[in-house]
């Protein structure tokens, strides 16, 4: 070969390479004008959220209120800032947390329909708040309101651990067995929340029924202080594992010629879908679908690439949930539904309309 064809072919090595280069960058800054577009809608989502409810207050006298507190009456203000802010942000904060869950989930097990309640963490929450309720069963020397929430976080978070441990000792244990595990775990404690059920006095069983339901009356501040702060510990670690989970996207042998410890990166995410799901469901009871739907979503958008893909599934999240927060407080007019029905109400058709328009991706 020539030193002119040499040099002839490098110069067009290095264009192409410029060419794929301004292409990469191209869709990078696509990528991120799109999570900042779904984060300017889910700001306008929490927006309609905090303004809509079955008070008389008009959307302007909310947004004066927020601005200027004591243009407000002490009832207006008290339902401003001690109803409405907190349900809004709590649905915006469980939103986020369930569809971060979701998306990492869906990776680490490569199934689409994953959730953060496919391994049993809804129905083993939902069995320790059955044990609060109707058993008064709980950890000695807690408040009385913290009974219930604490109860569903240790079961949900226990839940995750006896899982784990399970799928360490099974002899070749991967994605099929950690999911087949999750699955048993799923049907044994429906059938001891049933035996609970079964056991409880009339007024227990309708508190446990409206607390599965899932609903956003039990938001305090307090509560979103906790939830705000699980968030803000957990996601970080999210990120710094995005390209792990990509890696792993492309399967578990080539994400392990990537010097990528499968092991390792299963078990600490699942401990932080554990910690952001058993928060989510102590909170507000079992939501589902968002956790489900929101991923899907934010990967139809944004493709696999996980970091942007998780910070457009918090969003997506947000928006899904702060919109069935609307929903529940103009469904009926005057009546609060819980929002978890509307959530499943929702969530199917949405859930159906993105299999059937994208079936190869969704």
């Amino acid at each position: 070969m020539s030193e002119a064809t040499r040099r002839h072919g490098a110069h067009v090595a290095g264009l192409d390479a410029e060419a794929v280069l301004g292409r990469y960058r191209a869709l990078v800054r696509r990528r991120v004008v799109i999570v900042a577009g779904m984060a300017l809608v889910g700001l306008a989502a929490f927006a309609c959220d905090l303004v809509t409810g079955p008070s008389a207050l008009t959307p302007v006298q909310v947004i004066a209120g927020l601005l200027s507190p004591e243009s407000l009456t002490p009832p207006q203000r008290a339902i401003v800032f001690q109803v409405r802010l907190p349900y809004a942000l709590m649905a915006v904060l469980v939103g986020a947390a369930l569809s971060l869950a979701g998306a990492e989930m869906q990776t680490i097990l490569d199934n689409p329909l994953a959730s953060p309640f496919t391994l049993g963490v809804s129905s083993a929450a939902s069995f320790g708040a059955a044990l609060a309720i109707v058993l008064g069963i709980g950890i000695p020397g807690l408040p009385t309101d913290w009974i219930v929430p604490i109860n569903a976080f240790v079961f949900a978070f226990g839940s995750v651990m006896l899982l784990q441990a399970m799928a360490a000792r099974a002899r070749g244990s991967g994605v099929e067995t950690v999911v087949l595990l999750g699955i048993a775990l799923v049907f044994a404690f429906n059938a001891l929340v049933a035996f609970v059920q079964f056991l409880s006095s009339q007024e227990a069983l309708q508190q446990l029924v409206f607390w599965s339901m899932g609903s956003l009356s039990r938001a305090t501040w307090g509560n979103v202080g906790v939830m705000a702060l699980v968030l803000l510990l957990v996601a970080p670690f999210s990120w710094l594992a995005a390209g792990r989970l990509t890696s792993l996207r492309l399967g578990e042998d080539r994400a392990r010629s990537f010097g990528v410890d499968v092991g390792r990166l299963r078990f600490a995410t699942l401990l932080r879908v554990s910690v952001l799901a058993a928060t989510s469901v102590a909170f507000v009871g079992t939501i589902g679908f968002v956790g489900l739907v929101g991923p899907h979503i934010a990967r139809l958008l944004i493709g696999e690439d996980h970091r942007f893909l998780l910070p457009a599934s918090v969003c997506s999240g947000a928006v899904v949930m702060s919109l069935a927060s609307v929903a529940s407080k103009t469904l009926v007019p005057g009546v609060l539904m819980p929002v978890g029905i509307v959530t499943a109400i929702v969530g199917v058709p949405v859930f159906l309309l993105l299999v059937f328009r994208k079936p190869g991706r969704a």
